[in-house]
């Protein structure tokens, strides 16, 4: 079984670091890919940066062959386009992670980076029907690229969510939090989920099962369509 993993933005350094925790729990003869796009935005902290990430995003999942992909940033982007685009199961990690942490307690919370991003994370709970297991939604206001080094500041994000928020468990809100997972859980002493993994596993689970996006209705095969100047190479047929 193959996975790819495709990192929306451009930071080779933050891919590897996701990379590592994805192949970390990928079972036995699983072989993980994780990618980055060679266009698009550095890091992902406005709906401007999400919009341009998508290009290439869908490029990457495009050009490599895997039996499922995981998107690894906790906005999502572009997943309904990819799911039209690839041949097997395609998971976002903020999506795995909520479902995952709702079957852990009562109810989570979400830490995130940067305090503009927390609108983006209620839409998703809402769209993927955990909003009644979110409890709040919080920054630790630490940029992407810097979160990895953060972990006083994640810790201390996470332990004022869960008093405040009154959660079982805690959702992070961001795939360069990856590495840090098993340190916060340890120090903040609830369940800690990093969507990554989760995914993964998710995409792992539904191959073995050899389940795949339905092909009937919104996640058809895009229609033939061309595209006109920097998009011209995203024609479909």
């Amino acid at each position: 079984m193959k996975i790819h993993v495709v990192n929306p933005n451009t930071s080779t350094t933050m891919t590897e670091t996701i990379g590592r925790a994805a192949a970390a729990v990928a079972a036995p003869g699983v072989e993980v890919r994780t990618t980055c796009p060679s266009m698009g935005p550095a890091s992902i902290e406005s709906h401007y940066d999400e919009a341009l990430s998508v290009p290439g995003l869908l490029a990457e999942i495009a050009s490599t062959q895997a039996d499922g992909h995981v998107i690894a940033c906790f906005g999502d982007p572009g997943l309904e386009a990819a799911r039209e685009l690839a041949d097997g199961p395609v998971v976002g990690i903020a999506e795995a992670a909520m479902r995952t942490a709702a079957f852990l307690g009562r109810g989570f919370s979400v830490v995130t980076t940067l305090d503009r991003t927390c609108g983006r994370a209620w839409d998703l709970a809402h769209r993927y029907g955990v909003a009644g297991f979110c409890r709040g939604v919080s920054a630790c206001d630490v940029p992407v690229l810097e979160v990895e080094a953060a972990v006083d500041a994640v810790v201390a994000a996470c332990r004022a969510a869960v008093a405040a928020d009154r959660s079982d468990v805690v959702v992070l809100g961001c795939a360069g939090m990856t590495a840090q997972r098993a340190e916060i859980e340890r120090r903040v002493g609830v369940p800690v989920v990093d969507g990554v993994q989760a995914a993964v596993l998710q995409v792992e689970s539904l191959v073995r099962m050899g389940l795949r996006t339905s092909a009937v209705g919104e996640f058809a095969a895009p229609p033939a369509k061309s595209y006109s100047g920097l998009l011209a190479p995203f024609a479909t047929t």
